[in-house]
């Protein structure tokens, strides 16, 4: 058995009015499209992902995430180009985003070039494009 890649991610936000804010601008400017929206529930389809957030049963802004507690590390985009993460680095700043580090290029991979940053919860999410056909082809 193979699996066909990753299905979903649900990302569970202590304010959902402002996560949802966020994602509504970004999900949809990397070509995903809304197919959930409701009171609790955000989820947009596309590129051969699916990403979600949804309202934590105990939400506030003292429910943040911490990138050092036990789950999720951080979420990241595999992009087209290079450019690409040219690109959305200067649509992140247009809306505010924290930018942990612009768009550079890292050691993981020949040709790695990555940008880092956060959502309004301090989720980290990171964007990249790795040139050739990279591991995950």
């Amino acid at each position: 058995m193979e699996i066909n890649g990753i299905a979903h991610s649900m990302l569970t936000v202590g304010d959902f009015a402002t996560a949802r804010a966020f994602y509504s601008q970004l999900l949809p400017f990397l070509g995903l499209s809304p197919v959930l929206d409701s009171a609790d529930t955000y989820y947009c389809v596309g590129g051969r992902t699916a990403l979600g957030i949804r309202a934590s049963e105990q939400p506030g802004s003292a429910n943040r995430f911490d990138q050092n507690r036990s789950g999720l590390h951080h979420l990241c985009f595999r992009l087209r180009q290079r450019e690409d993460v040219d690109e959305l680095h200067h649509f992140l700043q247009g809306i505010g985003a924290r930018i942990v580090h612009p768009p550079q290029e890292d050691g993981w991979a020949p040709g790695y070039y990555s940008v880092l940053f956060e959502d309004p919860e301090g989720i980290r999410l990171e964007a990249n494009f790795v040139p050739g056909r990279g591991l995950l082809s």
